[in-house]
């Protein structure tokens, strides 16, 4: 999914993630927390998401507020991760500038020398970010234009639906 965030400046950015979980409280994803995404989100917690499948042309677009997960969710997710990608988290300095590539491979061996053999601990600059839906509007795509709009809109608790014109 895409997801756009708004930084400190006002700026919009758009980046690709992976949609980790979904249930009747939003859409959830995880991060760096110190990363550029992490920041923006601790500065303003409106966010879009971009669902888009080409091949069926069909698009699911989503804003709403993002909040942090709890600290058990982000543990039982990490516990999950493969064990190379818990320790590209402890290593990465997501989002800074770094000399090179060589940069990052020593920090990864760095990591992997910590843990050793031992589980790998959610590091605590890592966790996620549940989007509460404000709005949910989806796009079917037709020949010549014709294509099918319906938006969702939360008002009260209520969702409130309108047919939108191509």
């Amino acid at each position: 999914m895409s997801v756009a965030t708004i930084d400190a400046e006002g700026a919009p950015d758009a980046r690709m993630l992976l949609l980790k979980g979904c249930d009747d409280r939003g859409f959830v994803f995880y991060t760096n927390l110190e990363s550029a995404k992490g920041e923006a989100l601790r500065n303003d917690p409106r966010v879009a998401l971009c669902f888009f499948w080409e091949t069926i042309q069909k698009q699911v677009r989503v804003r709403g507020r993002a909040s942090p997960v709890n600290d058990g969710e982000a543990d039982a997710y990490f516990a999950t991760r493969p064990r190379l990608s818990q320790i590209s988290a402890w290593a990465s300095k997501q989002s800074r500038i770094m000399e090179g590539h060589f940069e990052l491979e020593t920090e990864i061996a760095k990591a992997a020398l910590r843990f050793g053999v031992d589980r790998i601990p959610r590091p605590p600059f890592w966790s996620g970010f549940r989007v509460a839906p404000e709005q949910i509007e989806f796009w079917h795509g037709k020949p010549y234009r014709r294509h099918h709009r319906i938006r969702y809109t939360r008002t009260d608790g209520d969702w409130r639906t309108e047919f939108l014109y191509p």
